[in-house]
């Protein structure tokens, strides 16, 4: 297997690699920099192209007004919306999606998710483990993380990652780098300006800071000069070289390299332009644009209409560079009023996935991208007559998966008569997880990174890439 091995007191050497090159492939383990650099090239690897899309329907997706309707059940237990068919024989899904039935051929529809930590964050959706798994050291790192270790490299004009999660502070930190340290954080740029809801208090000046100590990650302030941002390089570069070797908790190796990405990107221009929807192509536009015309109700995080644009966002970003997006759509936690807030939120998840995987199509990049969409957990069977609401309900969940080269048009597991548990073929967090590091070409379970005791550390400790998608 290859290990990714770095200093653990430094967490941003400049020179790791890509971690898909595995015993199989190379014959060999223990590889210097210029052999691995020389074996990349043969394998002609170094300008792929494979990125991951990660859409976390914030507050739990009710599995059973989705995808996996029961309508033989009693009323208190199927709710208010029936099935349609789809396009692919024997697939029937909610009345709300109609766009995804149309084109169920690209998707796979999860029915059967397990092992569910309960927790109402997205970081069991970022990196497949429990918040509390090495907790002492840091925590696990998420997905995007891990690829920002493998796959950055000096000068590089994209980050690695980018997270576009908004809304609840418990779905904003959910991207966290863990063990790998601060030098791994998620690029954050402040999107605020595309929605029309209201930012929680203090998070827009959160998203205006660049790479101080208590930021929470890495944000590109367009007000920033590249002047601004030369005289902050020599100010770091001045500083002290001991206390920077003595700093245990990593921020100043942090700092300078958000500087130095924050230079790449203010002299490169790519990342800027993706996220200038007025670059857009009117047509494109129209495309991602969702005119909501429903009578459901939001609630104080749901998302309004132009929330569809995180997805034109994260395909401009994918161009641009970037491996792993993550975005979120709120509004999922219904304990009131179920029926009625899904009327509002599920036919605009409905129009931005049709969107996103159509253009992906059109442009050549669906077989490259990978999408995945779901949430922290499902949803109880039995509605709540007091409040109309459906609550949490770890025991099943699930989840969409399209694009990157899988076998879509089929459905995976099956549940019981209630849509409250999994009586065939689970899949858990992980198994998907390791999907989707396969479809990027790294063998999870093969794999290391160092954590910051010097300890060897699997992407991924269990899971197993799903049979039925490669």
């Amino acid at each position: 297997m290859l290990t990714i091995q770095g200093n653990k007191t430094q967490h941003c050497d400049g020179v790791s690699r890509r971690g898909f090159l595995t015993i199989g492939a190379l014959g060999a383990a223990g590889l210097t920099l210029p052999e691995l650099l020389r074996a990349e090239a043969a394998a002609g690897i170094g300008s792929s192209n494979k990125a991951v899309i990660n859409i976390h329907l914030d507050g739990g997706p009710p599995q059973m007004d989705m995808i996996d309707l029961k309508p033989d059940a009693p009323v208190e237990i199927r709710g208010d919306f029936s099935p349609i068919s789809t396009a692919v024989a024997g697939i029937q899904i909610s009345e709300l999606l109609p766009k995804l039935a149309a084109n169920a051929n690209d998707f796979a529809f999860i029915r059967s998710l397990v092992g569910s930590a309960g927790r109402h964050d997205a970081f069991q959706c970022q990196s497949g483990f429990h918040a509390k798994d090495l907790a002492s050291i840091g925590g696990r790192p998420s997905m995007g993380a891990v690829l920002s270790k493998l796959y950055a490299t000096a000068g590089q004009a994209a980050p690695t990652f980018v997270d576009l999660m908004q809304g609840r502070p418990l779905v904003r930190n959910s991207a966290r780098p863990g063990f790998l340290g601060p030098a791994y954080q998620p690029f954050r740029p402040d999107i605020s300006h595309l929605f029309t809801r209201q930012l929680e208090p203090g998070m827009k000046g959160e998203l205006a800071r660049l790479g101080t100590g208590h930021a929470t990650s890495l944000v590109l302030n367009p007000q920033l000069s590249a002047r601004r941002l030369t005289d902050r390089t020599q100010l770091l570069t001045g500083l002290d070289r001991i206390r920077r070797d003595v700093d245990s908790s990593g921020m100043m190796d942090a700092m300078d390299r958000f500087t130095q990405q924050a230079v790449n990107i203010l002299t490169s221009g790519a990342l800027a332009d993706a996220l200038d929807l007025e670059k857009v192509d009117p047509a494109t536009l129209r495309r991602y644009q969702f005119s909501a015309k429903t009578s459901g109700e939001r609630s104080k995080y749901s998302d309004g209409p132009e929330a569809t644009y995180k997805l034109l966002l994260a395909r401009r970003l994918i161009e641009a560079g970037v491996r792993c997006v993550s975005v979120s759509f709120s509004d999922f936690d219904t304990h009131r009023n179920n029926f009625s807030r899904l009327r509002n939120v599920l036919p605009m998840i409905d129009h931005g996935l049709d969107a996103l995987v159509t253009d992906l199509r059109e442009r050549g990049m669906f077989d490259d991208v990978s999408i995945v969409a779901w949430g922290e957990f499902g949803r109880t069977p039995r509605i709540d007559t007091k409040t109309a609401g459906r609550h949490h309900w770890p025991r099943v969940g699930m989840g969409l998966l399209s694009g990157g080269g899988m076998r879509t048009g089929q459905t995976i597991g099956v549940t019981d008569r209630q849509a409250a548990t999994a009586v065939s073929r689970p899949v858990q967090y992980k198994d998907v997880f390791a999907t989707l590091y396969r479809n990027l070409g790294i063998d999870a379970t093969g794999v290391t990174v160092d954590d910051p005791t010097g300890r060897p550390q699997y992407l991924l400790d269990s899971g197993t890439p799903l049979r039925e998608l490669v």
